[in-house]
């Protein structure tokens, strides 16, 4: 098993730019794969985890609705917003600058092959730093993500997830709102969920965090939970 993650921080880039580089690694790693079972050979896959923010854009996974974007074609053009439909699973979600977005292409027989304890040892990353801050956040029972309740009442999603696998190698990943514009999220059915809302870290602090700093100390958790050896690699 190789435990080693290349860590690599893409700052504000293109959605389909980011999404294109990682179909790269993730088709690069299945290839191993491939050739690894084919040939008899044993050279280890590698690992990537992205960090990144992407310009303003809806994306709809498999399990979506096109009902649940609310505005029109003219409209995605008069508000500068982009809008793909993608490989990954899920609804419609938002992504925009002030979210922390990471993307873990993993090859999960180095680390475990159950896609169930991969997503919930996200989420605890995700819950784990939130408590730095003093934010108590939680699962909701058959729900994806992570989320901010007052006591069990007014649940509001703190953290999108949404994953692609194939040959039990991840892609796509999850989406933390730190200091998100939250107006966006206005125009859709986020995660086509319509009786939840949607926070912020700001929002629940309320004063804008240090995304720099949100951003090392989750790096840290995903680390210790998945007992990864990161290598940070050059930001792009």
């Amino acid at each position: 098993m190789n435990k080693v993650v290349h860590y690599q921080h893409l700052k504000n880039i293109d959605y389909k730019q980011g999404w294109d580089y990682q179909t790269q690694l993730f088709e690069r790693i299945i290839d191993l794969k491939i050739e690894n079972r084919k040939q008899g050979t044993t050279h280890p896959t590698p690992n990537y985890l992205l960090f990144c923010q992407h310009p303003h854009v809806y994306t709809l996974g498999k399990s979506g609705t096109l009902e649940h974007l609310l505005l029109s074609e003219e409209e995605l053009r008069k508000r500068q917003i982009d809008f793909y439909k993608i490989n990954r699973g899920g609804d419609i979600t938002y992504h925009g600058v002030g979210q922390l977005v990471g993307y873990p292409i993993l090859d999960l027989d180095n680390f475990f092959t159950d896609i169930h304890r991969y997503l919930r040892f996200l989420e605890e990353a995700v819950i784990l730093t939130l408590q730095e801050y003093n934010i108590t956040a939680e699962r909701i029972e058959g729900l994806t993500g992570v989320w901010i309740t007052d006591n069990g009442e007014n649940p509001r999603k703190i953290c999108a997830m949404g994953v692609k696998t194939s040959r039990w190698v991840t892609m796509h990943g999850f989406a933390l709102n730190v200091n998100t514009n939250l107006q966006y999220f206005d125009y859709i059915v986020p995660c086509g969920i319509q009786d939840k809302g949607v926070t912020s870290m700001a929002q629940e602090l309320g004063t804008p965090v240090d995304q720099a700093v949100v951003e090392r100390k989750l790096l840290k958790q995903i680390a210790q939970l998945f007992e990864m050896e990161i290598e940070e690699l050059v930001a792009v």
